[in-house]
């Protein structure tokens, strides 16, 4: 099973960038990736998914044009750089992965592998 770990996220100003970062502890090449995110009280969101290429991204539309989703399937990576912060982006970001190989997917229902999540806080 592999096991995913999300760092960089922080306390930014609006205006301000971030860059996630998820570490998988195996080969991540065949399986699409994706960012949600959680703020209190509120249900869970997919905010971007990349497929096991690279070749396809889905963005949230709060999200489109500020937020890129990207991935090393040398590294077994996953970023998320976010730019043009907002106060509403504040949440908890979590990265996940589906069981399915080759299954590309925004449905936080179809994802099997996540990790603990890392805070993002932007301040207004």
């Amino acid at each position: 099973q592999v096991q995913l770990v999300e760092s960089g996220g922080g306390l930014v100003q609006a205006g301000g960038s971030l860059r996630l970062s998820c570490a998988a502890s195996g080969r991540i090449s065949s399986i699409t990736m994706g960012w949600f995110r959680q703020a209190p009280g509120k249900e869970r969101e997919c905010v971007a998914v990349i497929d096991w290429s690279g070749g396809r991204t889905y963005y949230q539309d709060s999200v489109k044009g500020r937020f890129t989703i990207s991935r090393d399937n040398v590294r077994n990576t996953v970023h998320l750089q976010m730019n043009s912060l907002k106060p509403e982006d504040t949440a908890n970001y979590y990265c996940a992965g589906p069981r399915r190989a080759f299954y590309y997917t925004s449905e936080g229902s179809d994802y099997a592998f996540w990790g603990q999540g890392t805070q993002v806080t932007v301040s207004s």
